[in-house]
């Protein structure tokens, strides 16, 4: 799905002015949403690695970010609140078709192929979470053990390029299909046929592409090997905001990152 500009930024004004703030994968999944009193957390996620999510523009001999990009809007948006990280998560493609992986290149939508690692490193360097999404988005259920784990591993070995030593944590399906053998969505390894190098991977948390808000990480029924998302399209993020204030299932601090506190049920009166 895409997102207009103008929307994109009315959407992060209104997570803002309802009172949620962005954390990462990583953070839910060290349970580490340390937040002040009466806010709540939520997870940007963006997929593919497409060029209208970050752009460069050169100036003068020198890159800027595009502050008509998701990368520019939203450090634009973070300049008047002091409070909102950068802890978006950008879900990767490697070596998609016509420049639609890392960003852009061969000067598709004025990007250039040499400004793709510089991208990804620009993401790490200033706290944004990586994410691998395959090398060209295959629907993995289509193919054999042997291929799955090659789309995800070179993945995985692509942002070792662009930024070496990152921890890849979390893996986001592409088009939220499992492989016929779900095990390798997790872990497996490809073998380099030219160099002998073996790429390894072993995910802490798997992205499904739909499914509604997820659980808790202090919730036993959160799986961290299968967390649902919200798609962003239409009104989908307002009925969502409201039915979570409405049903009472929203994460809202406490502000103690040194207790969880559950609220007591609710008990109908007569």
């Amino acid at each position: 799905y895409a997102r207009e500009r103008s929307r994109f930024r009315r959407d992060l004004e209104l997570i803002y002015a309802r009172g949620y703030r962005p954390v990462t994968i990583s953070q839910v999944l060290d349970r580490k949403i340390d937040l002040p009193r009466g806010l709540s957390p939520v997870v940007f996620v963006f997929d593919d690695a497409s060029p209208g999510q970050f752009k460069y523009i050169e100036r003068n001999g020198k890159l800027e970010v595009d502050p008509g990009s998701g990368v520019g809007i939203w450090l634009d948006f973070k300049k008047t609140k002091p409070d909102w990280p950068n802890s978006a998560v950008f879900c990767m493609l490697s070596g998609a078709a016509v420049g639609r992986s890392f960003f852009g290149e061969k000067n598709i939508e004025g990007q250039k192929s040499e400004w793709r690692f510089p991208k990804v490193k620009f993401l790490a360097d200033n706290g944004f979470e990586l994410c691998d999404h395959t090398l060209w988005h295959a629907n993995l259920s289509k193919y054999s053990d042997a291929v799955v784990q090659e789309q995800i591993a070179r993945g995985v070995l692509a942002i070792d390029s662009a930024v070496p030593g990152y921890k890849v944590r979390t893996f986001a399906l592409p088009l939220g299909v499992w492989p016929k053998n779900r095990a390798l969505a997790k872990q497996g390894s490809w073998t380099d046929p030219k160099s002998g190098k073996v790429t390894r991977y072993n995910f802490d948390a798997i992205l499904e592409v739909s499914g509604g808000p997820t659980e808790s990480p202090h919730d036993p029924k959160f799986n961290p090997l299968s967390i649902n998302r919200i798609e962003v399209f239409g009104m989908e993020l307002e009925k969502t905001l409201d039915r979570l204030d409405k049903n009472g299932s929203r994460y809202v601090s406490d502000g103690n990152p040194a207790t969880v506190a559950k609220p007591a049920p609710v008990v109908a009166k007569p």
